[in-house]
């Protein structure tokens, strides 16, 4: 039942990213990966928030949420993958995107623990 539980969850968190970040270039067409840095910024509090400051019984809610969605609309691999992009074009703001990526989502997820207090 678990893995049943990731799998519909993974599937609809990368529907989700994909549609979110879609959507995101649309609006904010740029040569920096800000769909994917918003899209990791909102799933980092979302854990924060689900998460707090311990950790939940493992019902079919987690491993639904955590696992199967939080885990496949969140993305290193897409974070990776626009990094190289960005420093094969310009180093400055690759590195400005990995410092961002990194300070805004541990951020995040703080703050999310805040609220599930």
């Amino acid at each position: 039942m678990n893995l049943l539980m990731i799998g519909l969850g993974g599937s609809i968190g990368a529907i989700s990213r994909y549609s979110l970040n879609e959507l995101l270039i649309k609006i904010m067409p740029t040569m920096a990966p800000l769909g994917t840095l918003c899209i990791n910024i909102v799933g980092c509090l979302l854990i924060g928030m689900y998460l707090g400051n311990s950790m939940p019984i493992k019902d079919s809610s987690y491993y639904f949420f955590v696992i199967g969605f939080l885990g496949s609309f969140t993305t290193m691999s897409a974070f990776t993958h626009h990094t190289i992009q960005l420093i094969n074009t310009n180093t400055l703001i690759a590195t400005s995107y990995i410092i961002t990526s990194i300070f805004l989502c541990i951020f995040a997820t703080y703050i999310g623990t805040l609220i599930s207090r």
